[in-house]
Formats: C-alpha cells, structure tokens, sequence
C-alpha cells in the first residue's frame, strides 16, 4: 500500500501538483478525476470481466459456478470498486485538510461494509440454488440456517459501523455487549430457536419442502411450501396459508405423510357395519350358489358341512381386494372382524391403494364400497342401518 501511495505521489508531482499545497481548483479537478476513473473501472469490470466470466463458466460441464458467477453476484463485486478507489485516492486530495478527509474516509469504510454485505447476501443466496439443485440437499430445511448466517453478517457490519463511527475497535463493542447479552437474546429469542430447530429439522430429516404435513394445533394441513428462519409455510388444501414456529415442530408432535408418498400406496381402512341377525349357516341351496360361483370349494358342499355365510363373504372380499387392479399387492391386504357393537358387527377393510393422488385414492376407496355395498345381499348379509322417518313411517302404515 505504502509503495502505491509513493507512486501516486510520485506521478502528482511530475505533473506540477503538490499534495502538500493543493488549490481548491486542482482539489475538485482530482475528485472529478477519481470519480471519472472509479466510473471507467467499474464500466469496465462490468463489460469486460463479467461477460468473459459468464462465457469462462458456462463452458464448464460443473453448475454451482453459473450460480455462483451470476449476475447477481458480479453485481455486488461492481458495487465495491467505488468505495475502494474512493479510499485509496482520496488521501492525495485532502491531504492537508485531515477533519475532512477523516470524515470521507469514514464514510468510504462504512460504504464498503455495506456493500460487502450486500455481497455476502448475494453470494447466500447464490448458495440456497446451488442447493436446491443438489440431489441430496434439495430437500433440506436450509433457507433458515442461511437466513441465520446473512443474519450474523448483518449484526457484524452493524458493529463494525459503529466501531467505525466512534472510533473504537470492533472488539470492544463485542465486550460491552457481552453485557446486554440477555436483553439481545430477548429479542433474538425467534431467531436462536428458529436455527436451533432447523438444525434439528434438517439433520433428523424430520421436515422436507413439499412434504404433506397435519398440526391441528395449528390449523395446518396441506405441503409445506417453505422453512425459513422464523417461519414454516403450509398451504393447507383449502388454499390457504398456515404459518409455524420451527421450534414447534420440534418441541410439538405433528404428522408427516411423506413416508405414504414414498411407498407409492395411501392406506384404506374403513368398516362396514353387518347386522348380525343375518348371519347364519348356509342352507344347501346356498352352498351350491356360492360353490358354482367359486366362492367356496366342492369339499364344503357336502352334506353335514357347516358354512356361515359371513365366512364366505370375507373370504370373497379377501380374493376381490387381491384381486383389484388397483390396489397395492405389496403391502398388506386383509379383511377382518372387529368387536361387536350395538351398531353391528364391523367389518375392516385394510388395504392399500396403487397411488397416492388424493382424487384417485377416493375414486378407488369408492368403486371398492360401491362393490361391497352392491353385492353383500348375494350372500344372505344386511348392512345395519339405524331406522329413518321414512322407515317409521312405512311401518306405522302396515
């Protein structure tokens, strides 16, 4: 530095100008001067190093530097030539005039901070692409610990402006703050919990960008759109947007469908209620119906072979959701009895669907019970359904 500012000086006084004696006149010719030449290099970096960059980059089979190299990023390295020329040429116009040149110094340095946090802040986000299209970090909560580090950044720069402004060194600030630390943990009480939880979410991969999450709690169903610092996203299925501190999800219980989506099957478990005074032991007619249908083997229709009807039907049903199209063969198929209840006698049906698509699973949920419904009555069975007013009013009528 000591050796550019010889030359400098050197070059000045070759040209008649001394640092020592400058007049106004000369003064503002050399801002302009400094200004032209900061405006010429900043053109320059702009036109020339940032195209043969981008050109450099994408020539590369690689793509974390396109992002990392991007125009956003170049934008933010243009932003930082003035404050750096301002800094180094400066001394050389209001050399003898140090209040003043203190005080534009001053703002050259707090110029370049700010600007170098503008850089950091682009070069973050720059990072959250890369990761997004990273096979393995895609689905990691880590906008909320990004957030937390451009957050640190901000903090920094705060204090070395103000260190800048007092004239005092940076650190100790930091030791007078060490002071307030509680008060500065109050109010930074969201932000702490908010890292410390998507730390937690993101290393137990407890929570992924479009998983399908429940929190009555707090109102959410639907997929999670973003986990930021302060906030989780949900867009519930009504379309409307809840919002979640991440320090709940770790301290809360809520349920997380995505494993339903990676089996590549959503559950159907409901019951149909059978009205128990219509099970019985199959006549012999009934027995040969069912056997000529295949419903039951030749060995049980010999005489003195006792068949109950509801046997028969779920072992039908068993056969039909094995049987269905669309129903997932890999994962458990069953149909069984639960306790009696004064509703009926219910029968579970547990299978799993081929598909997770929410409309699909419902039409295929409903074309099963529209069967069942439909062909129960083929084996002696009632549904059990409590009496209507039209049911009372039908037999007052009798």
């Amino acid at each position: 530095m000591e050796d550019l500012y010889v030359e400098i000086a050197q070059q000045l006084s070759d040209m008649g100008i001394d640092k020592e004696n400058i007049s106004w006149s000369t003064r503002l010719t050399l801002i302009a001067l400094i200004l032209l030449i900061s405006y010429i290099i900043t053109k320059l970096f702009r036109h020339l190093v940032i195209p043969a960059v981008h050109k450099i980059t994408s020539r590369t089979k690689a793509t974390w530097d396109d992002y990392l190299f991007n125009e956003r990023m170049m934008t933010s390295f243009c932003r930082m030539i003035p404050p750096i020329m301002f800094y180094l040429l400066l001394p050389f116009v209001f050399n003898n005039i140090p209040q003043v040149l203190d005080i534009l110094l001053k703002g050259c340095l707090i110029y370049l901070v700010i600007t170098t946090l503008m850089l950091v802040n682009s070069f973050l986000n720059s990072l959250y692409e890369i990761s997004n299209e990273h096979e393995t970090l895609r689905n990691r909560p880590l906008k909320g610990i990004y957030q937390m580090i451009n957050l640190v950044a901000i903090g920094i720069g705060i204090i070395l402006i103000i260190s800048i402004l007092i004239d005092q060194n940076a650190a100790t600030i930091l030791a007078g703050l060490g002071a307030s630390a509680a008060v500065l943990m109050l109010i930074f009480k969201d932000s702490i919990l908010g890292l410390v939880a998507g730390v937690q979410l993101s290393a137990n991969d407890m929570l992924r960008p479009g998983d399908w999450i429940t929190m009555p709690k707090y109102g959410a169903d639907g997929d999670v759109l973003e986990v930021s610092l302060t906030t989780v996203k949900v867009r519930n299925f009504d379309k409307t947007i809840t919002t979640i501190p991440p320090y709940a999800l770790v301290s809360d219980s809520f349920q997380n469908w995505r494993g339903m989506r990676e089996t590549g099957g959503r559950r159907i478990k409901r019951s149909i209620f059978i009205d128990m005074t219509t099970v019985h032991f199959c006549s012999e007619r009934e027995k040969e119906m069912f056997a000529s249908r295949g419903w039951i083997d030749e060995t049980q229709t010999k005489p003195g072979v006792q068949v109950v009807n509801l046997y028969v039907f779920r072992n039908y049903l068993q056969n039909y959701l094995k049987e269905h199209p669309r129903t997932h063969k890999e994962l458990m198929i069953m149909v069984r009895q639960m306790q009696p209840t004064s509703e009926g006698l219910p029968l579970e049906i547990y299978c799993f669907s081929n598909t997770t698509v929410w409309p699909e699973y419902e039409q295929i949920q409903g074309e099963i019970f529209d069967h069942i419904l439909a062909v129960i009555p083929e084996f002696g069975l009632r549904i059990f359904q409590r009496p209507s007013g039209n049911d009372l009013t039908n037999t007052v009528s009798l």
